[in-house]
């Protein structure tokens, strides 16, 4: 590869972790796919970065195809290198974008598995508290579901980031960018009874601060949590395929069943994207704590059972 294009390379890391704010490993699978492009240029001796046609592309794309990459890659693979020579365009190395008019091979949808309010109350009430991380598991899974946080986001999550008082808590999502997500009562007092027990745990260095711990006070795998919630729905008896990311799954669909703001629930879950960025600016917090509040499932019963509590 020329000089050249190893400095516009490394042009390019930079603007993906500086403009784009993105993650080490998602940088990394920017970086793999564009190189399959670099392999095939270097097989065709008149081809380059700087000269590379519309044609030339679609005769890398039918490479692909030969190659039984699946559609869902191809579009992966095509959306990185979208982005490269936009980047190139930007910048200035380039005057037109060969991948103006190429589109992605269209993907199937596959709908996500969603448990209903019975079985994720189930599941969570299956969960043996007798047992040294049965209170535990019973908090992370209700943060889970209360919070519709990503697995990474919850092995993440930091004492220091939750406000019991307000209701909230800061979460590390992708891209290290950090959001207020409302957290329902019922999780919160989960979260409390956990402390208790979390106290009893000798805490290795480094994970002070982390607040869900295994047994040997360092912060949980997300294969662990995975495993976690595998092993509860067998005992639950639910034969569904599930993951931590059903849960995030169910606490959207719920929402919106329960007549939750789509756009609350989109900034909840911390997506971002260039059509729906902009309407996000304008969602304070305290919007946010009502609709969590008056739509989810767990905070409901939740406030039902106190208000019975209260007038006995």
């Amino acid at each position: 590869m020329a000089q050249k294009e190893t400095d516009i390379f490394s042009k390019y890391t930079t603007y993906l972790c500086l403009e784009k704010g993105l993650s080490d490993n998602t940088m990394d699978a920017y970086m793999n796919d564009l190189n399959k492009l670099v392999r095939f240029i270097e097989c065709e001796p008149d081809i380059s970065i700087f000269n590379l046609t519309y044609g030339d592309i679609q005769q890398f794309i039918a490479q692909l195809n030969d190659l039984g990459i699946s559609a869902r890659s191809q579009a992966r693979i095509i959306s990185g290198i979208k982005s490269f020579y936009r980047f190139l365009l930007t910048d200035g190395f380039l005057e037109t974008d060969p991948t103006e008019l190429l589109e992605s091979p269209k993907i199937g949808m596959k709908l996500p598995e969603v448990l209903t309010v019975n079985e994720i109350n189930n599941l969570i009430n299956s969960i043996d508290l007798s047992k040294s991380e049965g209170q535990r598991n019973r908090a992370m899974l209700e943060v889970l579901y209360s919070c519709g946080l990503r697995v990474s986001e919850l092995t993440g999550l930091r004492c220091s980031n939750i406000y019991f008082d307000e209701q909230f808590i800061i979460v590390k999502g992708k891209g290290d960018k950090q959001r207020l997500t409302p957290i329902s009562g019922k999780a919160i007092k989960d979260i409390q009874n956990y402390l208790i027990d979390r106290h009893n745990i000798k805490v290795q260095k480094g994970f002070e601060d982390i607040l869900f711990l295994n047994r040997r006070g360092a912060e949980l795998t997300r294969v662990m949590v995975f495993h976690i919630i595998k092993e509860q729905a067998k005992i639950a008896g639910i034969r569904k395929n599930i993951s931590p990311h059903t849960l995030r799954h169910s606490f959207a669909t719920h929402l919106l069943e329960g007549g939750a703001n789509l756009r609350a629930i989109q900034m909840m879950l911390g997506h971002e994207s260039i059509t729906t960025t902009e309407i996000y600016t304008h969602i304070d917090r305290e919007f946010l704590r009502k609709e969590i509040i008056a739509h989810h499932p767990r905070n409901r019963n939740f406030d039902k059972e106190n208000h019975c509590k209260e007038n006995e």
